[in-house]
């Protein structure tokens, strides 16, 4: 907070300002002659308090409370109100207050937890209530001066305009060094939260190619599903009904057996089918599996490189931090609202608007998939999911539309796409069908479902629609 005050030894009449810090890394209360610059962002309660009670007013004195470091500043405000300001500088425990009339206080810049019960005292600093310093005392003994504490730089220009002035000002040394203290301090930890995040989605990228690499080595082996259905379908009649497994002769080994495995809940001819079927979709998916990989070891490799620079102390924390969102690999960190509205009930999709209007779901995990499918999904809205690849349920609402819209219908399907590991791809296969035609098999694991009918649309990925969708998402409970 900046004071303007009046400069009676400045023959040139240049403003001069009382800073009023509670910075705990740097508290204090100095004269500041530097320029000021615009606050960033919206103002806190206690300042928007202070501008609202202390626009206008004069500073009629200035002292120091119990010779402690508690320093009052007395207002005259426009209406002959008389208003003080507490600068309590106890280190990380820094605050400020403002008083009205008989010394009550009005605001706390850091209010008082709440008491957990009743056994324990009332806070100090309770609006309301009179102000009282701080327990304990200011140190007895010999103590030593500023000057001292803050000696003069040993290579700086100087300040004064002649050789019988101060050229290094105590308020200057003072500002100077506890705002350099206080500027490295929040660069640090802004640094430190920087690189939390970074190695956070580092990490995530790490499980993904982890994830993938599995993929590619079972999609490399559908030749030997499709080697298991053939054999199969050679002996579908001694296959004993029941079985988990069974050994059959490899014909394609001469001499050598070969074991199957079966779902006991299914026939011979259903086992047979549904290795076929794996055996095609892991085919499949081997095409699409390098592409995948490549795009997500190129993103790995890109957040590697930004955990490397957050460690180095030369680079710009907010620099990188812009050069991260703008790469992709890290997320516009959200400020936190000023007052925490009650909590709305948590929804299993994300919600977006389509370029008629419509509403377009995205389930958030696997579990919310199902609870979005069958939970929140009408029996005509389209239903949308990648083939061959896990990701997201996505389904377009029709809200008693006969048909959906064209254009909507790819919006939906670029999302299916964007969340799921083919996000980046170029091409992509989407399943299509009315939810109606989509079923939940007994004892299935979350998200897995089967479709009886429906379509497959072959989508070519258009970035610009993908930047209006995102730009139109609808924030829900999470």
């Amino acid at each position: 907070m900046l004071v303007l005050v009046e400069s009676l030894e400045d023959a040139r009449s240049r403003r001069v300002f009382l800073r009023v810090s509670a910075d705990p890394d740097g508290a204090r209360v100095c004269a500041d002659r530097s320029r000021v610059s615009a606050h960033a962002g919206p103002l806190g309660p206690f300042f928007r308090a202070c501008q609202a009670n202390l626009t206008g007013a004069r500073l009629v004195k200035l002292s120091q409370v119990a010779g402690d470091r508690l320093v009052a500043l007395e207002f005259k405000c426009a209406d002959d109100h008389k208003r003080t300001l507490i600068a309590e500088l106890v280190g990380r425990h820094a605050n400020m207050v403002l008083l009205g009339g008989s010394d009550i206080i009005e605001h706390v810049l850091v209010p008082a937890a709440p008491v957990p019960n009743a056994k324990q005292p009332e806070p100090r600093l309770k609006v309301g209530a009179a102000w009282t310093p701080p327990p304990g005392r200011a140190t007895q003994g010999t103590s030593t001066a500023l000057v001292d504490v803050f000696p003069e730089p040993a290579s700086a220009p100087r300040l004064a305009p002649d050789e019988t002035s101060d050229p290094y000002p105590l308020s200057w040394r003072v500002n100077c060094a506890l705002q350099a203290q206080a500027t490295y301090a929040h660069n640090h930890r802004e640094r430190k939260d920087l690189l939390e995040r970074l190695e956070r989605r580092l990490k995530n990228a790490h499980n993904l190619l982890a994830g993938l690499e599995q993929r590619r080595q079972a999609a490399e082996g559908h030749e030997r599903v499709r080697c298991d259905a053939e054999l199969l379908k050679l002996h579908l009649t001694s296959v004993p009904r029941g079985a988990k497994s069974v050994d059959l002769e490899d014909l394609y080994n001469e001499g050598q057996t070969r074991t199957v495995s079966l779902d006991p809940k299914l026939s011979a001819r259903d086992n047979m089918e549904r290795l076929f079927e794996k055996a095609k979709k892991l085919e499949r998916a081997q095409t699409t599996i390098v592409e995948e990989l490549a795009l997500a070891q190129a993103k790995h490799q890109r957040l590697a490189d930004f955990v490397a620079r957050a460690k180095d102390e030369a680079e710009p924390v907010d620099d990188l931090e812009r050069a991260a969102i703008a790469g992709g690999v890290l997320d516009q960190k959200q400020a936190a609202p000023q007052k925490q509205a009650a909590p709305a009930p948590r929804l299993p999709y994300r919600t977006f608007v389509g370029k008629a209007g419509s509403e377009i779901r995205v389930g958030r995990n696997a579990k919310d998939n199902d609870a979005l499918t069958f939970k929140h999904a009408r029996g005509n809205d389209l239903w949308l999911h990648t083939a061959d690849t896990p990701g997201s349920h996505v389904v377009l609402v029709l809200a008693g539309k006969p048909e959906a819209h064209p254009e909507e219908l790819l919006d939906a399907a670029h999302l299916a796409v964007h969340f799921s590991p083919l996000e980046g791809a170029t091409k992509a296969r989407v399943h299509v069908a009315p939810r109606k035609l989509v079923h939940k098999p007994r004892g299935a694991k979350p998200g897995l479902v089967t479709l009886s009918g429906g379509k497959v649309l072959d989508l070519r990925l258009q970035p610009e629609r993908l930047q209006r969708l995102l730009g139109a998402h609808r924030p829900s409970a999470s």
